[in-house]
């Protein structure tokens, strides 16, 4: 045994192979007298193979499991020589903290395959250490290893490299509720009150994204579920329990540092998509946001698109008044939003915002002439969308049919300069200042001849009795080219067809042309 904990003593090994790897942990696990083999395979770490790693693991899962490592803690009243066992069992100790120093150094600076590989031993370790500790840990069964968790977290926030990938891989132990748990409880002392590095921020938006945080209608449900990623079959699954208001502190405190950072255009457009769609629901005081979101109103593009929706949330759900916000959703309407990635979230809170019907018709004229005139320049599949929009305005405002031949507005100007020309103002950015009422659509006449069938179709409701049921803009929306390249994209594909005749030899199918020229043959 002497032998097997005389680190120094190890003898230097060439580089092994993944049969040498495999063959020494076997004898490591079989018998003691093999104790050097587990010197060997460390001393071979190679940051560029992922061999060492799976063999690493594969051995401390299985002493992990053993007890190998255990160690009762009791009081001695005299100094003495360790045992033989206790001084294995130190040994043994040492080897797995010199190994978790590897694993996260590999996670950190490795080659992306091997990082993975890294974060997947980290990940099985901590879980089989949570289920058989090292030291008796004065609970009922339960018991998660917090002091493994934290350098992990702490290696996906790196303030130096883009660890998206490594984030989408630990997205996989959100699915246990012990693991999603603990993570929320660590983010809080992770998260810096001064203002980090931007590589910092990416990282940490991107794991509060993959990390899912339940409603508080879901916690039961939560609390039923007894997947756990540290606990054993038994009385461990009884002893964790999901803390709701204990996770939205932490939530808390985590968003109340990063809304005092200043961000970059990316970042603070990643930063509203994360608020909007993960924390909101969650914010103990979402009143809090509304100098930040109306400051990220007047940024032009997604920025000001999707602090919008925030502002909706806030207006609809907790009673804030803003005044100018019909303004401010009018100034969006721009050619510009049709060539951005949002422009379907603009429509569909546009017709939210404006499906009251106690709205001034002077203000809804403007929205519906502005649409009517963007359709001369909007791509095809947005006509569609503007034309169901519009007709939506025509029926929750009657009044407004008298802009479908309004008797004396809305007449272009001739060639020979007669007329009295659209009164619509175009570049006027107050809607109440835009003499909508004084024109008409005429836009949307001029569609009926458009050359694509399908926009000639739809803008013929003009000149027709109107439904009298709205369009729904929703599935409208999903009908678009955008989502509908997504989801064929989603589609598996079971068969492909590659030809129409099954070749039998080297010959071209029957009927090729090229056979009237080429003939092919076979040379032995």
């Amino acid at each position: 045994m002497a032998d097997a904990l005389d680190l120094p003593g190890a003898s230097s090994m060439q580089k092994m192979s993944t049969r040498t790897f495999r063959q020494k942990a076997q004898e490591f696990l079989s018998s003691r007298k093999y104790a050097n083999n587990l010197v060997d395979i460390i001393s071979q770490w190679d940051e560029s193979s992922s061999s060492c790693l799976l063999t690493i693991e594969t051995i401390f899962v299985e002493v992990l499991k053993r007890g190998d490592m255990f160690v009762e803690q009791t009081i001695t009243l005299t100094i003495s020589e360790p045992s033989p066992e206790r001084r294995y069992i130190n040994w043994l100790r040492n080897c797995y903290e010199e190994v978790w120093e590897k694993i996260l150094l590999s996670i950190e600076k490795s080659r992306p395959t091997v990082q993975l590989q890294a974060l997947t031993t980290a990940l099985k370790l901590l879980a089989q250490e949570g289920k058989t500790p090292l030291e008796p840990t004065g609970t009922l069964g339960y018991y998660l290893p917090l002091h493994r968790l934290k350098p992990i977290l702490m290696s996906l926030l790196s303030p130096e490299k883009d660890n998206i990938n490594l984030i989408n891989r630990f997205q996989e132990i959100a699915g246990y509720s012990d693991a999603l748990y603990y993570t929320w409880k660590c983010l809080p002392s992770l998260t810096p009150k001064r203002q980090p590095r931007e590589i910092y921020i990416k990282n940490l938006l991107e794991l509060i994204d993959k990390l899912p945080l339940p409603k508080d209608t879901d916690e039961n449900e939560i609390c039923e579920n007894k997947q756990l990623l540290c606990g054993s079959n038994g009385v461990a699954t009884n002893c964790f329990t999901w803390d709701q208001a204990s996770v939205r502190r932490s939530l808390n405190k985590v968003w109340a540092c990063v809304m005092h950072w200043e961000l970059t255009p990316q970042l603070h457009k990643q930063l509203l998509i994360v608020l909007l769609e993960r924390v909101m629901p969650h914010l103990e005081k979402p009143i809090l946001l509304t100098d930040f979101l109306m400051d990220s109103l007047d940024a032009d593009g997604p920025i000001g698109l999707l602090a919008l929706q925030g502002v909706f949330l806030l207006v609809t759900k907790h009673n804030l008044e803003y005044p100018n916000i019909f303004t401010k959703l009018y100034s969006m309407f721009e050619p510009e939003i049709f060539h951005t990635k949002y422009k379907a979230r603009l429509f569909y809170l546009s017709d939210l915002f404006l499906s009251s019907t106690h709205l001034p018709e002077a203000l809804v004229a403007a929205f519906a002439k502005r649409l009517a005139r963007l359709t001369l320049v909007a791509p095809p599949e947005d006509i569609l969308i503007i034309l169901l929009f519009v007709g939506n305005l025509l029926l929750r405002h009657p009044g407004l049919k008298r802009l479908i031949d309004h008797p004396q507005g809305g007449e272009l100007i001739s060639e020979e300069g007669t007329g009295t020309g659209d009164p619509f103002l175009m570049e006027e950015r107050d809607p109440l200042l835009s003499n909508a009422l004084l024109s008409s659509l005429w836009e949307i006449k001029a569609l009926q001849w458009h050359i694509l069938p399908s926009i000639a179709t739809a803008a013929r409701f003009i000149r027709e009795p109107l439904p009298s049921v709205e369009y729904d803009m929703a599935s409208a929306l999903e009908r678009t080219g955008g989502h509908m390249f997504d989801r064929e994209l989603r589609n598996k594909v079971k068969d492909i067809m590659l030809t129409f005749e099954r070749p039998d030899s080297m010959a071209l199918p029957k009927g090729d042309r090229l056979l009237q020229y080429w003939q092919l043959t076979s040379i032995h």
